[in-house]
């Protein structure tokens, strides 16, 4: 892998689906990543990244799922897996608490909150590339949930489309160890260019040059 280098007018971070329904006690996914984020300090190292980044500026950039709503994904010839459970469960639901923000997340005054995404990448279909390349971004720095679904799948779109791009192993989390495992000791190396710690990330970009 490349050595990890991060532009500070040049990077962004990606916080996706920061959800009550993933990251709150209550929330209808917390209870199945419950195990990995608390392993991994999941909301403690991602409360760590948000001081870390607004602190130096870089934009945070919201990459939110969609938000369930009556009808969602009836009639479609081919819902995935995922988005017909979410059909069932009521994942996300808009104007629902599980669908609000984690208060620890919520979007900040000048925040970009990029168009929701309906499967897993939060590039298909929605505005981000667009607006990261109008603020002239190369570097992404990729965290939330789910690692082996949104994050991998928005990771990997963003390899495709010429990001420098780094995952952050603590701050995110799965279902069950093996998807961890896959996500940044299997499929990660083949497309990131940096798999790295919270800790690691933050003496990184603190050792850049400000702009």
């Amino acid at each position: 892998m490349s050595k990890p280098l991060y532009p500070l007018d040049r990077t962004a971070y990606l916080l996706v689906d920061p959800y009550n329904d993933f990251l709150s006690e209550g929330g209808k996914v917390f209870p199945m990543i419950q195990p990995m984020a608390e392993q991994n300090g999941l909301l403690d190292n991602l409360r760590k990244l948000d001081r870390a980044v607004r602190s130096l500026k870089i934009p945070v950039v919201i990459v939110p799922h969609h938000r369930w709503e009556k009808g969602d994904y009836e009639g479609w010839d081919h819902p995935t897996p995922t988005q017909c459970k979410i059909m069932h469960m009521h994942h996300f639901a808009r104007g629902e608490w599980g669908g609000d923000w984690h208060p620890d997340f919520a979007p900040q005054e000048g925040d970009i909150v990029v168009q929701e995404h309906w499967g897993s990448s939060g590039f298909a279909n929605t505005d981000l590339d667009f607006r990261l390349k109008q603020q002239g971004i190369t570097h992404v720095i990729i965290v939330g949930l789910l690692a082996n679904t949104c994050i991998e799948a928005t990771a990997r779109y963003a390899s495709e489309l010429g990001y420098h791009v780094t995952l952050v192993r603590d701050a995110t989390a799965a279902f069950k160890a093996e998807m961890m495992h896959a996500a940044h000791e299997l499929n990660g190396p083949t497309f990131a260019h940096a798999i790295v710690s919270t800790q690691e990330l933050i003496d990184s970009l603190n050792r850049q040059p400000v702009a």
